[in-house]
Formats: structure tokens, C-alpha cells, sequence
């Protein structure tokens, strides 16, 4: 019988291939890049997790259908749900930001949503959005409506009575000052915007109000505020409350009762109740703060308490809510909600028993008072009696990942990462599980915020876990204790200053060997138990309370928020030669590149300036080349002065000289990671702002992977046994390149030939099982890889039929107005009995008989195919019980061969094999049987029978069917 080929994992790059391996650095077109190349056989997969979930900015439900939910999540869009939480859709995925700060709908028309992208709070770690969003039909599709230098949007509110008047509160820009900030209207739908109130240097809106009675009457608090790499401050002197009483055309500031100082962030209620009272949460200097409430719209003010937002500082809550049920009710988001009863006068913190903090957003039931719902760091919480209890939604996969590390755990390899003020996690990248990876196969391995964690090479059960500032532990996973190893400061030395990301190193060269940073590098030869600093301070060591911020030097006495400021003048990333043992380098936050050839001995210090960048560039990465001992990468980042390019540089002399790498990687994409293959060096990914790139001519030029929302990569490593690349997402969870190792052969000779058939990694041999009960539709799962020999295959040519070029040539005589011939009955007949082209993909045993084939559609490009690992159903089709027409037993483990072919017009045409692979059982059974040969065997036997009794069977039907025939004739 004729091989027929198989076809594994496909993936085209239309690159233009004369400079595949080209190391200069080109210019491309990224138009052209786009239309030319393809990765279609190479899509990213979500593996979670859900049980941590992530920051939440906004919620707003349907008001006439409360099961109906939107929820603006800080950087993972927008998700819907229409069963109160039961199941949830993404709906922002395909835009151009993923950040989000406030939702809201349009009262005349519930369908119409009005979304701001960039966060609408002042952390360290927050994105930035690209303006106003309006959907005219709940979600499904978008139109970007201007305001896109605002970065970062507070709220909005649309005319109850008019849907083309809409009010945005812009915060604007957090690094730098000017784009687009202050309270924005539009009187035509969003078409034209006017800026009502701010200016265009640091006066933003952070809160805005309106009159449920009149809508004429509008309330704003108005907020500057700076945040740099050193610092925050937190207000200045454009802070203030206003009103205005003719639809935001004029503004009164509303000062009697009020503070003269610098203030800081405000948030504003109005009581349902009443609502001539009007509430303020008002931050003061250096986080103090109180609450004021008016009786009189605002005219006049009485201080009610010294409360405010505390945590991590006001920037991050301060939102502040008057309850719908009872008069004077207040709540003030904070770490822990603050509740009051008497307008303000005293505040008690909410039960929160069970339930994650960090308070953001917050919905009332208007028929229920005993309903909350709260938007948190770690997702949505409801409580249906008053706080008593808290239900958790547990299946929004939203969380923040910074960094992350893989094992070599057999069979499934784990991952893990540190998140966004949830801890510490790992899990398995896959399971043996029908159903997938759910929340139960993830746990937690560190408390407080996570940040990098690494593994060891020798024992999988052994990793580093790292809470904020240098927070390091040495994790046993089998005990689940967690040992601290952070190095200290010595006697007399000054205070240990560790990044809030501080990195950590596993040395290549021996796996007990460590190395660790804070404002100099330490070493460990024990896996932690001693340390020794191995350099002295490699930063600028300046106070920077001294820096310029918010334009000038400022006054220890204005609006700083001291607590909300990571450590400055520390050491971001590290690498050593794998190649040259002792050749180490070390990047900063304030703008050097260290460089030491002698293991710490001495270092030489690298100017962010010698690059070309801005003295002040934060270093994301540098990676040592696999290759060359001579040749280091290093990623950069200066979007904390405003700045939002990428910037990826590569040195071949150990960092004397230096050039770009970025290519066509597009304006406002920073580049947070890069990751070089272990085999192929030329072939480089980058973890952006905005997806994955890869390159697969060393950086000069990248291509996007797919198979991921618009969302931020923020670090990417290799799984080498299994060729796959592994992502951490800051919103989406781990994301995984399943075996890549294709993209290694993506030569201009294999892929200009008609097809070209790529080695699959060894298949993993197991029966899927269920070890799920009864779940409910809202359960968790994130998929497993393709289970069976997954084959990435690519073709040269595209393969139409003759009603596809038929259609073709007659669009294009339509174009010109032209007549279109008929084609004749004979040509329409033939068109509906044309099979379309497929390739075939057809798996051999060592003895060479074909057990099976699996095909699919030809297309041009890169895709894949995959073989279940079953034999030929050997039962012949028949209209006789069903139970016959399943599919064939299973294969054994061992040594198989596959061949992809053409089949276009009944005409086979093989294409590229046969290629050896290995089937592998991951687990070895108790009871042992026949050996895997004599099964296959068997098999192969057992369908021969099969098929003479069906040819026997079908004669004797047919002579019975003869028979009763000439009975009744």
C-alpha cells in the first residue's frame, strides 16, 4: 500500500528569506512584514491558573437585567458575563490596549458601553491605555473615540437623557506630564471633545459625580500627580473639588471648609437619599487625610474624621461609595474597606473574613441590602448577607505574573511565577487529564507580592521564591517549607537596598551557585545557606528626595508618598556567560550596564548613554549569548520618563559597542524579556508590552506570535526537553509555545520545497482519564497540549479548486464591469464533485505497514496535524451497530515513521518523509502484558481478519437480499 505522508505542526513565515540568518540589523516595512509572513502553526496556549485571579478597576451591571455584568480589569480587558459569573467571554481581546480604568453604560441604551483604557491608579507596575472606547452592541465590537494621549482614564459618565453628551475624567499621563488630561465632554458622541476643567501640564481628573435630579449639576476632583522610578508625589497645588451647575461648560472650586495644602487624591459620593450631601475622601500631605461631607452641594464642608485609604498609599483606593439602601452609609476602598454608618464621623473595616484585600470597586443590588460585590487584587468577591460570607468567582483567569521558571518534573514539566500581590505559585504545564489543567493542580509557594522565582537544575522540588525588595526564600516543594535566604547587610554597612523585582541567578555552570542583587551582587556557593557580596555598589546611590519631580525639586513638606516608592538605585538583572565561567553582568534602574570578567573581582560600568537612551534607561534584562562568550543582549526601558519604544540591543565585544536589535518590533511596545534558543542561535524571542516577536535572524527582524489576547508578556524562559517556550503574562496567566523546535529548520530551502514534513518531539503515551465529579458550567479549565504525535508541516503553494478560481476570475470581471462567461453545465457538475486538496499524514510501524492516516485541508503556510495514537477502526462502515464505527485500539509505545502527501483530483503526490519518531509511555503500567511489538502485531493481524469476514459478510448479504427477491417475485 502506499505511504501517504503525515503532516506535523506547520508554521509560515512569509519572511522574505534572503537574510534568514543575516546578524546585521535591516530596516523592514511592517506592512510588508505583516502580508508576507505567517505563523499560523505556532499559537501560544493559556494554561492559567484562575484560583489567584487579578486586579479589577471597574465593574458596572445591566440595569435591567442584574445577571448581566462588565468588568474592566486592570490589565487583562474587559470580560462579560451573562449569568452572574456562571461563565465569562473577554470582549476587549482584539484592541489595541489591554489595560482598563472605568466602564460605564449608556442609560438611554444599555447596549451602548463606554470603556477607558489605562489603569486609574498610580502603582508602579500599572499600563497605560490608548484613550476612549465606545461599543454600540454590548461588547462585541469597538471604536477607539479619541483622548488616546490620556494613558489613564478615571471615569465616565454619559448624559442620562442625552446619548451624544458624555464626560470623561482623563488622569493623563503618570510618568511625564502633558497628553491629554483634565475633564474632557463631547456633544456629538465622542466624535469632537472639549477640555473643561485641568490643564495640559499635571492637572488631571481622577473622580467625577452627577446629580441624579439635574444633570446639569456635575461634581470633579481634580489631582497632579508624578510618578518616577524614584518617587511619587502623590498631589500638588491643581488638587481640588468643583462643581458645576451648566453641564461641565464652567467650574467653581468648592474650597470653604477645605484644606489650603497641597492635596492629594479625592474621592467623591453623592447620597442617593438626599443628594444636596456630598461626601469627599481627601488625601492630605504625605498620606494623611480625612473625609468631609457637605449638606449644601458642596458650598461649604465639615471635616467628619481623619480617615484615609492606607495599604500601599491613597494613589491605589481612596474610591469612595454611598450606599443605595441607608442614608449616610459610606464606603471608602482601601486594603481592607472602611464602612461608616454616620456620614463619615467614624469608619470600622467590613469583614473580610476569607477574602482576598485590596478594595477597588464596588456594586450595590438596588433590591437587595444585604448584596456587595467587590472588585479586589485578586479578583470578584460577592457576600448575600451584608459581609457575613464571601463567594468567590474563581474562574477569571486574570492573573499578574512578573517572572517565571520551569523544572524538569516528569511527566509534565511545572511552572512557576511570582504575581501581583497574590503570592507565589506553581503548577504542572499539562496534565493526564481529559478535561484539562484546573485550579486544583495549582498551589501556592510563597506569600505576600511574587516576584522572580528560580528552580534547580538537579532537584525538581527545589525552587526560589521572592516576595517584594529582596524578599528571598529557599522553597522545598515536598515539605512546603519555606527557608529564608535573603543575604543581609553586614555591621556597619549601609542599608541593603533590593529592587522591588530583585533578580535572582541560578550560575550554568554550577547548580548550588547563586547569585542575587541589590545595590551590589552576592554570591552564594550553597544554594543560599552563605552569601558573599561580590561587588560593591554598581548604581548612582543618590537620595532621591533630591531628584526632580513634578518638573522641579520639591519641598519635603508637599505631597510625597513615601510608602508607595519602591527602592531606588538598585540592580534589576543579571546574567553569566554559560560559555565563560565568571564573565557576569549585572543592569540597573538608573542607567548602567556592569560588566565583569573576573567573578565580581572588578567591574566595569556601562552608560545607558554609550546604547544612545536617555542616561536614566531602566535595564529589563541582559542575557548572556549560548554561543559566543563574546556577545551579550540586553533589553531596556523608558517608558517611567514617558517614553515608550522598544529597545533590544545586542553586543558581540562584551558590551564596548553595541547595536539595536528591535527591527520592526512596533513604536509603543516595550520590551520587557528575550530568550535565545538553545540550539538554534539565531532564533530569539521577546516578551513585549503587547505579545510575543520572534526572530529568526537574530533580531533583524520579528514576527508576532499568535494564539494570545492583546495583553503584556513580562518574562519568557525555555523548556529544553520539550522545546517549549514558556510565557509570563501581567494579567493573563502563563501562556506556553508548545515544542517550537520547527521554527529551527524554517530554512529558504525547506520552505520553498512543495511541502516539507518537520520532526515532532517524542509523543507522550498515556490514557486520558477524568478525575472530575460534577462541576458546573462554572469550573476552570485551561487546555491541555494536543493530545497524541503532534507534526508541524509547511506548503509552498496554495491549492484552490476550480469553483474557488472560477469565483476568482469572475470578481475580478466584475471589477472591470465586464461580461462573465457562463461555464456549462459539464464545468458546474464537475465543480460539485471536486474534492478539495488535502494533505495526508500516514503513520508507519518499524516493519513499515501504515496503521493509520490522518488528513486535513491543504493550505499554503505552516499548520499542524496531529495522530491520536490509534490504529485503523479495522470494522468496516455499515448501517449495523454503531458501536463498530468508533475508532481503532490504541497504539503501543515505541518507534513509528510518518509521511505527508498530497491528494488533489484523486491524484497522490508524497510530499516529504518518512521521519522517525518516538511514541513514549509517561507511566509503566502494574501488570504487564504482551510486548508492544507482538500487540502491534496483532493488530495488524486482527484487521486483515476484519476485513476478509466483511467482504465475506457483504456477499452473503447481498445473495440474501437475491434470494428474497425471487421469493416474492
Amino acid at each position: 500500500m502506499k505511504k501517504l505522508a503525515l503532516s506535523f505542526l506547520t508554521v509560515f513565515l512569509l519572511l522574505p528569506f534572503h537574510g534568514v540568518d543575516a546578524q546585521k540589523r535591516k530596516k523592514s516595512n511592517p506592512s510588508e512584514e505583516e502580508q508576507s509572513i505567517s505563523l499560523d502553526a505556532f499559537k501560544l496556549r493559556n494554561v492559567g491558573p484562575a484560583f489567584l485571579s487579578g486586579r479589577i478597576a471597574d465593574i458596572i451591571t445591566h440595569p435591567n437585567n442584574e445577571n448581566v455584568w462588565y468588568v474592566a480589569t486592570g490589565s487583562s480587558g474587559v470580560w462579560k458575563t451573562e449569568n452572574a459569573g456562571t461563565t465569562w467571554t473577554p470582549i476587549f481581546d482584539t484592541q489595541t490596549s489591554y489595560s482598563t480604568g472605568c466602564i460605564t453604560l449608556d442609560p438611554s441604551n444599555p447596549e451602548i458601553v463606554w470603556l477607558g483604557t489605562g489603569e486609574n491608579v498610580g502603582g508602579r507596575h500599572v499600563a497605560y491605555g490608548d484613550g476612549v472606547y465606545r461599543s454600540a452592541d454590548g461588547g462585541k465590537t469597538w471604536k477607539n473615540m479619541g483622548l488616546k494621549k490620556s494613558e489613564h482614564i478615571s471615569e465616565i459618565i454619559v448624559h442620562p437623557d442625552n446619548s451624544n453628551v458624555v464626560w470623561v475624567a482623563a488622569q493623563g499621563p503618570l510618568w511625564t506630564k502633558g497628553g491629554e488630561r483634565g475633564l474632557y465632554k463631547t456633544t456629538d458622541g465622542g466624535t469632537t471633545w472639549k477640555r473643561v476643567l485641568g490643564d495640559a501640564e499635571w492637572t488631571g481628573v481622577t473622580d467625577i459625580m452627577i446629580d441624579p435630579r439635574n444633570p446639569s449639576i456635575l461634581y470633579a476632583a481634580t489631582w497632579d500627580r508624578h510618578r518616577t522610578v524614584a518617587a511619587l508625589m502623590g498631589g500638588g497645588p491643581g488638587t481640588g473639588l468643583y462643581r458645576s451647575d451648566d453641564g461641565g461648560e464652567h467650574w467653581t472650586q468648592l474650597t470653604q471648609g477645605l484644606p489650603k495644602s497641597n492635596l492629594g487624591k479625592i474621592g467623591i459620593a453623592i447620597s442617593p437619599q438626599n443628594p444636596d450631601v456630598v461626601y469627599a475622601a481627601i488625601e492630605l500631605d504625605r498620606t494623611k487625610g480625612a473625609v468631609y461631607r457637605s449638606s449644601n452641594r458642596g458650598a461649604s464642608w465639615d471635616k467628619m474624621s481623619n480617615t484615609v485609604s492606607g495599604g500601599t498609599g491613597p494613589h491605589y483606593y481612596q474610591e469612595l461609595y454611598a450606599s443605595p439602601h441607608e442614608f449616610d452609609r459610606l464606603y471608602l476602598m482601601n486594603v481592607r474597606v472602611l464602612t461608616s454608618g454616620d456620614g463619615g464621623k467614624t469608619f470600622v473595616q467590613l469583614k473580610e473574613e476569607e477574602k482576598h484585600s485590596d478594595n477597588h470597586a464596588l456594586v450595590f443590588k438596588k433590591d437587595d441590602p444585604n448584596y456587595l460585590m467587590l472588585g479586589t487584587d485578586a479578583g470578584i468577591y460577592e457576600t448575600f448577607d451584608n459581609a457575613e460570607n464571601w463567594r468567590y468567582i474563581k474562574n477569571l483567569p486574570l492573573t499578574q505574573f512578573y517572572k517565571v521558571a520551569v523544572n524538569n518534573a516528569e511527566p509534565f514539566y511545572h511552572i512557576f511565577g511570582g504575581t501581583q500581590d497574590n503570592g507565589s505559585a506553581g503548577g504542572p504545564s499539562a496534565t493526564d487529564e481529559r478535561q484539562g489543567i484546573a485550579n486544583k493542580h495549582w498551589y501556592k509557594t510563597l506569600f505576600a507580592d511574587g516576584h522572580q522565582s528560580a528552580t534547580d537544575p538537579v532537584y525538581n522540588d527545589i525552587i526560589y521564591a521572592e516576595t517584594q525588595q529582596g524578599g528571598l526564600y529557599r522553597v522545598d516543594l515536598t515539605t512546603g517549607e519555606p527557608l529564608s535566604i535573603q543575604p543581609k547587610a553586614g555591621m556597619g554597612e549601609p542599608h541593603e537596598r533590593f529592587n522591588w523585582d530583585a533578580p535572582i541567578l541560578v550560575s550554568p555552570h554550577n547548580p548550588a551557585r547563586l547569585y542575587f542583587a541589590s545595590y551590589r551582587v552576592w554570591k552564594s556557593e550553597n544554594r543560599g545557606d552563605d552569601w558573599e557580596p561580590i561587588s560593591g555598589d554598581l548604581t548612582r546611590n543618590e537620595e532621591r528626595l533630591t531628584l526632580p519631580i513634578m518638573g522641579r525639586k520639591q519641598s519635603w513638606d508637599n505631597a510625597w508618598d513615601v510608602g508607595a516608592m519602591s527602592n531606588y538605585n538598585t540592580i534589576t538583572s543579571l546574567a553569566e556567560s554559560p560559555l565563560q565561567e565568571g564573565l557576569l553582568y549585572a543592569g540597573t534602574d538608573d542607567g548602567f550596564i556592569q560588566v565583569s570578567e573576573n567573578g565580581g573581582g572588578s567591574w566595569k560600568k556601562i552608560p545607558v548613554t554609550a546604547l544612545g537612551l536617555a542616561p536614566r534607561t531602566f535595564v529589563n534584562d541582559i542575557k548572556a549569548d549560548l554561543f559566543d562568550a563574546n556577545t551579550v543582549y540586553v533589553a531596556l526601558d523608558n517608558h517611567k520618563e514617558g517614553d515608550f519604544s522598544p529597545y533590544l540591543f545586542k553586543s558581540t565585544d562584551k558590551g564596548q559597542t553595541w547595536q539595536s536589535i528591535s527591527g520592526n518590533i512596533p513604536d509603543r511596545t516595550l520590551v520587557w524579556r528575550m530568550v535565545q534558543d538553545p540550539v538554534k542561535k539565531n532564533l530569539l524571542f521577546a516578551a513585549t508590552e503587547f505579545g510575543i516577536y520572534t526572530s529568526l535572524n537574530g533580531g533583524n527582524s520579528w514576527h508576532k506570535l499568535k494564539g494570545a489576547p492583546t495583553i503584556s508578556f513580562r518574562d519568557l524562559t525555555i523548556q529544553k526537553r520539550e522545546n517549549d517556550l514558556v510565557a509570563a503574562s501581567f494579567g493573563r496567566g502563563f501562556f506556553i509555545l508548545d515544542d517550537y523546535s520547527a521554527l529551527r529548520e524554517f530554512t529558504e530551502d525547506n520552505l520553498k520545497k512543495q511541502g516539507k514534513l518537520f520532526s515532532p518531539r517524542p509523543a507522550k503515551w498515556f490514557v486520558p482519564r477524568s478525575n472530575v465529579g460534577n462541576t458546573g458550567a462554572d469550573y476552570y479549565f485551561a487546555k491541555n497540549p494536543t493530545y497524541g504525535a503532534v507534526f508541524t508541516y509547511h506548503l509552498a503553494d496554495s491549492y484552490q479548486t476550480t469553483q474557488q478560481l472560477r469565483k476568482k476570475k469572475e470578481a475580478e470581471l466584475n471589477k472591470k464591469k465586464a461580461d462573465i462567461p457562463f461555464p456549462g453545465w459539464d464545468a458546474l457538475d464537475a465543480e460539485g464533485e471536486e474534492e478539495p486538496a488535502k494533505v495526508v499524514l500516514s503513520i508507519q510501524d518499524q516493519k513499515g505497514n501504515v496503521i493509520n492516516k490522518v488528513s486535513q485541508k491543504a493550505q499554503k503556510g505552516s499548520r499542524r496535524i496531529a495522530w491520536d495514537m490509534t490504529h485503523f477502526n479495522p470494522y468496516a462502515v455499515s448501517d449495523r451497530a454503531s458501536r463498530y464505527n468508533r475508532g481503532g485500539a490504541l497504539a503501543k509505545p515505541g518507534t513509528y515513521q510518518a509521511s505527508l502527501a498530497l491528494v488533489q483530483n484523486g491524484k497522490v503526490t508524497p510530499l516529504d518523509g518518512p521521519i522517525s519518531f518516538e511514541v513514549k509511555a509517561i507511566r509503566t503500567g502494574v501488570l504487564q502484558g504482551i510486548s508492544h511489538e507482538q500487540y502491534n502485531s496483532y493488530l495488524n493481524e486482527i484487521t486483515e481478519v476484519y476485513s476478509a469476514i466483511t467482504a465475506v459478510r457483504d456477499v452473503l448479504t447481498d445473495s440474501s437480499k437475491i434470494q428474497k427477491s425471487l421469493a416474492k417475485a
